[in-house]
């Protein structure tokens, strides 16, 4: 099992920057690839970002290209969101999920993903 807590969500207003973050717990947080999904009221879970094990291969949604980056610190086991540029459409609840993969469209698929935090809120105000 893997214990996932994220953090880090609050009211931005547009054009601002936010900071999300992950913490992990339980089996060896570098053991697995990491991403980050996002859920608005009425819609479907859709991906955001991804990592892989070592860091060295990052996935993006067109939708966040350029404005998000994700990353993570094994040592500490860590996953973060630095978010810019925050538009009207990416308030949502902001999900950290694990998972291990062999393919790369396997990282985009919230359906792969083995385990998962409880969510953080993130509102943008115009």
């Amino acid at each position: 099992q893997v214990q996932l807590v994220e953090s880090g969500g609050g009211l931005v207003q547009a054009g601002g920057s936010l900071r999300l973050s992950c913490s992990a717990s339980g089996r060896t947080f570098s053991n697995y690839a990491m991403g980050w999904f996002r859920q608005a009221p009425g819609k479907e879970r859709e991906f955001v970002a991804a990592i892989t094990q070592s860091g060295g291969t990052l996935y993006y949604a067109d939708s966040v290209k350029g404005r998000f980056t994700i990353s993570r610190d094994n040592a500490k086991n860590t996953l973060s969101l630095q978010m810019t540029s925050l538009k009207p459409e990416d308030p949502a609840v902001y999900y950290c999920a694990a998972g291990s993969f062999r393919r790369p469209e396997s990282y985009y698929s919230a359906s792969r993903y083995y385990y998962w935090g409880q969510g953080t809120q993130v509102t943008v105000s115009s």
